[in-house]
């Protein structure tokens, strides 16, 4: 899939920087984040105008607004509004046996980078994708963003139509991402006018003890990530 699509346009070390300070910044608020903020607004300088300021449009409100006010808006935003969820797989399958499978395909995607993903955290959080695009396999991370583009479009205008301050954060990552094909726009179109399937049958393919990939992927690094207690689905 990779050799098919457009190659990126930033530098290695800027698409580390965009997509790592992102994955930080839409991170459940809490007093370390506050304490990066220096750094992040720094490391945003070294970046391409449009998505540096993005982030830096993010930061201003971070650093000007009350840590339980933004703890409460995040959790208004993200744990409670079907088109702005930070799951990608929920906007192409909601609550179906097939985003179970879903789920499992972004696991068996890091474990091939080496990557074994602590149990606590479902793999298609964009926090997650990010750090691991950010850090551990940059191709494999654009293209499981890729894969789920109409998803992050629809975050992303949702936020938008919401006046949310993180809307900022969504148009950093869409940046580093090609411009969006003509059947990504009608897939965006399908997704807003229909919303997420809707079908409440559980996660169990995933859940199930035959679907966890890591017993049989020997030699596997266990990396820490970080926990997001704010997004939980």
């Amino acid at each position: 899939m990779s050799d098919r699509r457009p190659k990126p346009a930033l530098a290695p070390d800027q698409l580390t920087v965009a997509w790592q300070s992102v994955s930080l910044l839409l991170d459940y608020p809490s007093e370390d984040l506050l304490g990066r903020s220096g750094m992040l607004r720094s490391a945003s300088r070294g970046l391409p105008v449009a998505i540096g300021e993005s982030i830096r449009g993010f930061l201003d409100h971070l650093d000007t607004t009350p840590l339980p006010e933004l703890q409460a808006d995040y959790v208004d935003t993200f744990d409670t509004r079907r088109r702005c969820n930070l799951f990608l797989t929920y906007f192409a399958h909601g609550d179906t046996r097939k985003r179970g499978m879903a789920l499992l395909r972004f696991k068996q995607s890091y474990l091939r980078a080496g990557f074994e993903l602590d149990d606590a955290e479902l793999p298609d959080h964009l926090c997650v994708v990010l750090e691991f695009a950010a850090t551990i396999d940059q191709t494999l991370g654009r293209d499981l963003m890729l894969d789920h583009r109409a998803g992050l479009e629809l975050l992303r205008l949702s936020l938008r139509d919401k006046g949310s301050p993180w809307a900022h954060l969504l148009d950093a990552v869409t940046a580093t991402l090609p411009p969006l094909r003509g059947d990504e726009r009608d897939a965006v179109r399908r997704l807003a006018a229909e919303g997420p399937p809707e079908e409440e049958v559980g996660l169990a393919p995933f859940a199930s003890p035959q679907f966890s990939p890591a017993a049989s992927a020997p030699g596997t690094t266990l990396l820490p990530m970080p926990s997001f207690p704010g997004a939980r689905p």
